[in-house]
């Protein structure tokens, strides 16, 4: 049982912008995937919240990481850092008594056996002695309420930090699916690009993440209008500061095509869908998840493109950890792997 002396269940959706761990149906970290490293000593400073607060204001004598990169492990050290700090994070306020970890992680659909490998490394590095893993776009559909076991197709379009999932699921197997590397991030550097060529600022990552939320759009034209976004820098040439005003349009126009390669995938997938469960997708429409679900007006513009209702997930940010929190009660799904 969860939280006793013997065994602790943690369901963990280890994304490259925010990890999300469920304990017992119950959500206790929900941070960003981020960790503050001492560069003399190699201990961890911070994880999460905390380290995030440090990112690019740190002294030489710290480091941050993010150790996921295009959803998969890109420095296995620091991962096995922060999974190991959200477990202290977890286990705080508990007993002196280490719990033996089940653990159940998500990992994208494209991962090669490496990375998936380097997954249940870190895992089983940081506590873990039961390590299941689960493919993104299961956890997702799972974690929004469908049947995945049923003789019916679903598909799912999973936005998140690294990479966009796309899969077409019928009884309990990914029958059609393409992971592309055009996701939250690539959003964020477009961003920062578009303010440096337009506006000659120079804006961080955190500042580029903040005009996403505030101002993120998938079309230039939306029902509810969006106030624009005023921020600070330094000009590139002289360094001294500026003021710069962003507006929702020019953002749509910014990521139009980086979502134009999202829809030629949600395309290709389409493509290699047999008949019925294509004829299954048009009649239930396709389901959005992850944090580039919430691009204001991105349902529509898909659902324009594609000719086929879109539908925006309830709590898209959470589904793959809701999902994973379900997949952790079913050990027996045929789908989990060890």
């Amino acid at each position: 049982m969860a939280f006793s002396f013997l065994t602790q269940e943690l369901a963990i959706d280890l994304g490259t912008a925010n990890t999300v761990v469920f304990v017992n149906d119950k959500k206790v970290i929900d941070e960003p995937s981020i960790v503050a490293i001492d560069k003399l000593t190699g201990k961890t400073v911070a994880v999460g919240k905390k380290a995030k607060e440090m990112h690019e204001r740190t002294s030489p004598s710290i480091r941050t990481v993010r150790p996921l990169k295009d959803g998969v492990i890109a420095d296995f050290d620091a991962a096995e850092q922060m999974i190991r700090g959200f477990v202290k994070m977890i286990n705080s306020k508990r007993s002196i008594f280490s719990p033996s970890l089940k653990m159940i992680v998500c990992i994208p659909s494209g991962s090669t056996e490496v990375e998936k490998r380097a997954v249940r490394d870190a895992s089983e590095h940081s506590g873990g002695r039961d390590v299941q893993m689960i493919f993104e776009p299961m956890a997702a559909a799972l974690g929004i309420g469908l049947d995945v076991t049923a003789p019916s197709g679903n598909m799912i379009v999973d936005i998140g930090g690294g990479t966009t999932e796309i899969a077409v699921i019928s009884l309990g197997g990914i029958v059609a699916d393409e992971s592309i590397k055009v996701a939250g991030d690539v959003f964020t550097d477009e961003i920062r690009q578009y303010m440096r060529q337009q506006y000659n600022i120079r804006i961080g990552e955190i500042t580029a993440e903040q005009i996403k939320m505030e101002v993120g759009a998938a079309v230039s034209e939306l029902e509810e209008q969006v106030d624009p976004f005023t921020t600070t820098g330094p000009n590139i040439m002289t360094t001294l500061p500026v003021e710069a005003t962003v507006t929702y349009q020019e953002i749509a126009h910014c990521l139009d095509k980086s979502l134009a390669k999202i829809e030629s995938s949600m395309i290709t997938v389409l493509e290699h869908t047999p008949p019925e469960l294509y004829s299954d997708i048009v009649k239930k429409g396709i389901y959005l998840t992850g944090g580039g679900a919430l691009l204001r007006g991105l349902d529509s513009r898909l659902s324009k493109k594609l000719n086929i209702p879109v539908h925006v997930a309830e709590d898209p940010l959470r589904a793959v950890a809701r999902g994973t929190c379900i997949a952790l009660k079913n050990p027996s799904f045929p789908f989990l792997m060890r």
